[in-house]
């Protein structure tokens, strides 16, 4: 299958320091490979609401909701571009990835099957310098990916408070230069315990 990126923008703020990590490592994509990029602010979806027991579920049309979920079915390989608030994604992913739970049951999406042996990926700038603190951000894509049985390609970290901090990231550039071409294949997403018990 052809490799589809698309970068999923979550920053409350245009051309923000994740976007500007995200780019530069995109750069390194061959030219061959699709690139999408939505921003959620520019795209916003309402509240998702919880309707698993009190209706039945309809396919989405015309609406943010569509274009989402429609360009996250095509995707090979799904970036999620967001600074890290409060020690995790930001509440415009949050809610996108709320609408997963819809789109689990969606009939004729089949969206947990789609979704799994695919990629995800995540950016994220922080102004800390101990990454440590962003393991909640990852967690919270690494969990995301096993459930739906994708693989997961890890996230790439940059530092950076001001608008453009980040160029300023040398550590995080030279990552950012491979981070979507090392050679061979993501490895399979893993709940934390079902590592633990390999280990044991």
């Amino acid at each position: 299958m052809t490799r589809r990126f698309l970068f999923v923008l979550g920053s409350s703020r245009p051309a923000g320091n994740s976007e500007m990590l995200a780019r530069a490592a995109a750069e390194q994509l061959p030219d061959g490979v699709e690139q999408r990029w939505l921003d959620l602010a520019e795209h916003p979806l309402p509240d998702f609401e919880d309707l698993r027991h009190d209706s039945d579920h309809v396919r989405p049309h015309g609406d943010n909701r569509a274009l989402l979920l429609d360009a996250t079915l095509a995707a090979t390989d799904l970036v999620i571009v967001s600074p890290l608030y409060w020690y995790s994604v930001s509440a415009h992913v949050k809610r996108y990835l709320d609408h997963w739970s819809g789109w689990l049951r969606t009939p004729g999406v089949d969206f947990k099957a789609t979704m799994a042996g695919r990629t995800l990926w995540g950016v994220t700038a922080l102004a800390h310098p101990e990454e440590e603190v962003a393991e909640p951000l990852v967690g919270t894509l690494n969990n995301s990916a096993a459930y739906l049985g994708m693989r997961f390609g890890g996230v790439l970290l940059g530092n950076g408070s001001k608008p453009g901090d980040v160029l300023r990231d040398t550590a995080a550039l030279a990552r950012a230069k491979t981070f979507f071409t090392e050679p061979g294949e993501a490895p399979r997403a893993r709940f934390p315990y079902d590592a633990d018990a390999d280990a044991a």
